[in-house]
């Protein structure tokens, strides 16, 4: 664990340990794109997870930390596919770039997705109990994120404080790693089912996300429309398939 990702803080008293949020700014060739507030580590795979879901790269760059700011600048190679337009604009750690998205936009990075591998319920409804979360459960903080294997094997875990950071660095590692596109995989996510998850889900091309918490209406919107299986509720040995039940099978 990164120890830059905890800060020790006072507390009635004694000493507590919580999780770190600082601003991230993300420059290519120089110039600055976007700003999220972010848990540091791993800033270079968030980069190139951010910038690969919203379609502005399509393989991994060279990126890497740089002197301003007490390093919380990552710098990217471009050129980018195309130009940002509208999307360079702060994010929050809690809601990513919200509301910035429609089907239609999304379908244009998202082809619809292949047939993938057939999950037993079982192993889906069991993922969370698998994530490592070390720095949360140091600090009761962040988020994770988690690539898994068909069989439930866990690949790689990724924590943040913002929910959709943790799914860019794990995306930004796949793409570093050579495993995008995610098409023999499954995504699992410690908290609720937004819209934007779903959409970075289907951009990496992975057939199934698995959630702890809800979907949104517009994230079951999304997944069904791209052909991504979307299951929620995983605890205590259920889950809820909302889409795609065909990747499921009763284990």
């Amino acid at each position: 664990m990164d120890e830059r990702m905890v800060a020790v803080v006072e507390r009635d008293g004694t000493r507590d340990e919580v999780a770190v949020e600082e601003p991230l700014e993300i420059r290519v060739d120089g110039a600055a794109l976007t700003v999220t507030m972010r848990t540091p580590g791993q800033d270079e795979e968030l980069a190139l997870g951010f910038l690969y879901g919203e379609g502005l790269i399509d393989g991994p760059r060279p990126a890497g930390l740089t002197e301003d700011l007490a390093n919380n600048v990552v710098e990217v190679s471009g050129p980018l596919l195309r130009d940002p337009g509208e999307r360079r604009f702060y994010t929050t750690s809690s809601c990513g770039v919200c509301g910035k998205g429609s089907l239609e936009e999304v379908a244009v990075y998202a082809p619809p997705l292949g047939p993938g591998p057939v999950v037993d319920r079982d192993v889906l409804a069991g993922l969370p109990d698998r994530l490592r979360q070390p720095t949360f459960e140091r600090t009761g903080g962040l988020h994770a994120t988690g690539l898994f294997t068909a069989d439930g094997e866990l690949v790689l875990v990724r924590e943040d404080v913002g929910r959709h950071n943790a799914m860019d660095k794990v995306i930004g590692r796949a793409l570093v790693d050579g495993r995008v596109p995610l098409s023999s995989h499954v995504l699992c996510v410690s908290g609720r089912l937004s819209f934007e998850l779903v959409q970075k889900a289907a951009v990496a091309g992975a057939p199934i996300l698995v959630g702890v918490g809800a979907p949104t209406s517009l994230a079951i919107e999304l997944a069904a429309d791209r052909g991504l299986t979307l299951a929620g509720f995983a605890r205590r040995g259920h889950v809820n398939v909302y889409t795609g039940a065909e990747r499921v099978a009763l284990g």
